[in-house]
């Protein structure tokens, strides 16, 4: 019998898979408000680096950025190959380095300019690889968002693996919103959804056009993403070929793309 990783059981059967998340019991919900309440700040909650440290393996090769350390979910973790119903917390999409963010942080490693003395916003930050990219480029401000405040966590820990210091994380979903005058927003790996894609859509141009802010999307080349009408909008910038342990881990996707957003 082969054993399938939550990524893949994710990828082949999405909805019922995020079904099962959603029947977690009271003593879940409970836990997941405390811990949203303890990690959305600078500190981080000494039983949550516990947590984190214990179910995840430092990483710093087999991506496309040897640079940066973090801190992720691997077969060698304990849940790697835990049904959902086992998990503590939400999936943990933040403890793997999906390839449009590696993407994006490649393109501002290598194209420090792009960011320097920039305000930028790393959305959907996850592991916050990009946006610790960003910090080593030279920004003059960044802000990562990722709606999982677990996510906010390990960002922390991220951080303190590449000798940074924390950045303000935010966990309220901004899509919609018009919160700050950003010089930059940096996306990756966002377009899962038809719903999404249509919000991200409108949100980006309105940014765009509102405050000239500037765009970067990474994306290996998902359904949502180049059958949307987004694409009359993409610049493509750059094109990474993927290493072979990120093309297995993602249904054969060979290389990522990073895009500007031109609306």
């Amino acid at each position: 019998m082969i054993l399938l990783g939550w990524r893949q059981m994710i990828l082949l059967h999405g909805d019922a898979f995020k079904k099962q998340l959603k029947q977690k019991n009271q003593r879940i919900s409970t836990l997941w408000r405390y811990i949203h309440q303890r990690t959305s700040g600078r500190l981080l909650d000494p039983e949550m680096r516990t947590f984190l440290e214990e179910n995840t393996e430092i990483i710093s090769s087999g991506n496309l950025t040897p640079e940066i350390k973090l801190r992720l979910l691997t077969p060698r973790c304990r849940f790697w190959y835990d049904r959902a119903a086992l998990w503590p917390y939400r999936e943990p999409y933040w403890a793997i380095y999906w390839p449009g963010g590696q993407g994006l942080a490649r393109y501002l490693l290598d194209n420090p300019k792009v960011v320097r003395k920039k305000k930028v916003l790393d959305l959907g930050s996850g592991c916050g690889a990009t946006a610790i990219a960003a910090v080593m480029s030279g920004a003059a401000e960044v802000v990562a968002n990722d709606i999982d405040p677990v996510a906010g966590a390990a960002v922390m820990l991220n951080c303190e693996l590449n000798n940074l210091s924390p950045f303000p994380v935010l966990t309220e979903n901004l899509i919609g919103t018009e919160t700050e005058n950003w010089d930059l927003i940096v996306l990756g790996d966002m377009f899962y959804s038809e719903e999404l894609a249509d919000g991200l859509h409108q949100w980006l141009k309105k940014y765009a056009h509102n405050h000239g802010t500037r765009v970067l999307i990474g994306d290996p080349g998902r359904p949502h993403f180049v059958c949307h009408k987004i694409q009359r909008q993409l610049h493509k910038i750059s094109e990474y070929p993927l290493t072979k342990s990120t093309e297995q881990e993602n249904n054969g996707s060979t290389s990522t793309v990073v895009w500007h957003y031109q609306p």
